[in-house]
């Protein structure tokens, strides 16, 4: 018996992976996170699987229900959105089961960040103006953030910002970076990215509080750089004619010629 973690993806019901899909498949219990993962996926589960709703269980309730599926020697299908790594609650939930010694894998997911770079058609790190992407949040009642991990610590970086968890206090996040981003600064929102309601607002950080405004305050990834709005770039050399790499080697001098 395993609990397979399951990145869910951004809300598209074929943005989940193969390996996901068929995990799904092969176990007889499913628990998905029902305010954020699309219910198409649950057709993938298997006859007379048992499917549970997680969103009102507690951590206690969670555990329980997989406790019992173990003793039964029945896979457990743990859905959550987007890619486990970032905000999905699995550490407390894989703390549990170690310390019950109960067996898991994790399957990632596609990001919610990444959903929402190409709902606005962007790459996220251009040559010469962004070649970092920060994930991060604000505060909130949920969570609180660690000492140093502020939103204008992060906006001094000059990085691409994708803020998660935070279109409800919107007007804080414009307010701690435009003195590091400037008014100006390229800015987006989308909602709800890859869902057939998704909707995208564009603008700068001066004026996505207002564009933003009527807006749903959940389900919300807020995308801050110049690489949102910029056209004025360097190419990259990884293509460039003269560049010499080990699948393209430029001469016949070249150190890359004959190596594997």
């Amino acid at each position: 018996m395993t609990v397979h973690f399951i990145g869910a993806g951004p809300g598209a019901p074929d943005l989940i992976t193969l390996r996901g899909r068929d995990l799904i498949a092969g176990s007889p219990v499913c628990l998905y996170a029902g305010s954020l993962v699309p219910a198409a996926l649950l057709d993938h589960c298997p006859p007379g699987a048992r499917i549970v709703n997680t969103a009102p269980l507690t951590l206690d309730e969670i555990v329980a229900i997989i406790v019992q599926a173990h003793r039964a020697g029945q896979d457990v299908a743990r859905l959550h959105s987007g890619d486990l790594s970032v905000w999905s609650a699995m550490g407390e939930q894989l703390r549990r089961l170690k310390a019950i010694g109960i067996p898991f894998s994790i399957t990632p997911g596609v990001p919610s960040f990444a959903a929402a770079a190409a709902a606005i058609g962007a790459e996220l790190t251009l040559p010469e103006l962004g070649q970092s992407v920060i994930l991060t949040r604000t505060p909130g009642r949920a969570s609180a953030m660690p000492s140093g991990e502020s939103l204008s610590a992060f906006g001094a970086t000059g990085a691409t910002l994708a803020i998660h968890l935070s279109i409800h206090n919107l007007v804080q996040v414009v307010r701690d970076l435009i003195p590091h981003h400037g008014a100006d600064c390229p800015a987006a929102v989308v909602w709800r990215a890859s869902w057939p309601d998704q909707r995208i607002v564009r603008a700068t950080l001066g004026t996505i509080g207002e564009a933003a405004a009527d807006g749903p305050e959940r389900t919300a990834i807020i995308l801050v750089g110049p690489v949102l709005g910029s056209q004025d770039f360097p190419e990259s050399s990884l293509y460039a004619p003269g560049y010499d790499r080990r699948f393209r080697p430029a001469s016949a001098d070249s150190p890359f010629i004959d190596k594997p």
